[in-house]
């Protein structure tokens, strides 16, 4: 094999490695209408995630797209129930201003949830908009991370409206997820501008070249794995860092440290003992 990295070869051998870890900071939970997954709850998601070493998953709720306070219990108990290995979006719908504020004031109230996930294009309103306030400032008191949908052309989620926010909202991470599919000098270029705005490899990791780009033009401090799990195979995404022209640094970076960093701040307390 002319590839030169031991993860890569790590990977290939035995389909995980023992020195790398990986943490996807893009999942959901739960079945979706019009699709099949074989495994949408916690146990198949754990069993994936275990093939292939993946160590733990930040994700949201497919019910609480349409329905977050039926949705967000849904992921509160999964979290609690696998502390570490699990760590909660809690979702809003911009569409109810009331219910964003309701779902706001639940959040305190629940450990191991990192931030807020947001779907610009799912409610057809845009990540700029004035709804989306409060979880923001929230967000921004707290030092939460929000994943939000983005994708190139969007009314709702271009890239080019990250810049906005993150300048409003200097202290909270934000996620592009997708990494604004399409309009990659934009995602690029509002990435290398604003150190609180990553780029989510969900979907962008398999176009050719890509993921080179980001690590050569924003760095890979500001790359970030996901897969949308239980949507893809966790080993198809990392087969597409295992086998981007970058170094293994760049690949620890992408797999695992960068969400480190973001999560040290929601990690679970160590067990005691005696």
């Amino acid at each position: 094999m002319k590839n030169p990295s031991q993860i890569a070869r790590d990977f290939l051998a035995h389909g995980r490695s023992p020195t790398c870890s990986v943490i996807d900071m893009h999942g959901h939970y739960g079945p979706y209408a019009g699709i099949y997954f074989p495994r949408p709850y916690a146990d198949g998601m754990l069993a994936s995630m275990d093939r292939a070493g993946v160590l733990s998953i930040a994700f949201s709720g497919h019910a609480a797209l349409v329905d977050p306070a039926r949705g967000n219990p849904e992921v509160a108990a999964v979290v609690r129930a696998h502390p570490g290995r699990f760590y909660g979006y809690w979702a809003v719908d911009p569409l109810d201003r009331k219910l964003v504020e309701q779902e706001v004031a639940r959040l305190p109230r629940e450990p191991g949830f990192v931030g807020f996930k947001f779907h610009p294009d799912w409610h057809t309103y845009p990540i700029t908009g004035a709804d989306y306030a409060p979880a923001l400032e929230y967000a921004q008191e707290h030092r939460l991370l929000v994943l939000s949908h983005s994708w190139g052309g969007s009314a709702y989620s271009r890239p080019g409206l990250f810049a906005e926010v993150a300048r409003k909202y200097p202290q909270v991470q934000f996620l592009m997820g997708h990494a604004g599919y399409g309009e990659w000098d934009t995602a690029i270029a509002v990435a290398k501008e604003h150190g609180n705005v990553y780029l989510e490899l969900t979907a962008a990791s398999g176009v050719g070249g890509i993921i080179e780009r980001f690590v050569t033009e924003a760095g890979a401090h500001k790359v970030l794995f996901g897969t949308d799990l239980p949507w893809f195979d966790p080993l198809y995404a990392i087969g597409c860092i295992c086998f981007s022209r970058i170094t293994d640094d760049d690949r620890r970076a992408i797999l695992h440290r960068n969400a480190e960093r973001l999560l040290a701040p929601f990690r679970p307390p160590e067990p005691t003992s005696g």
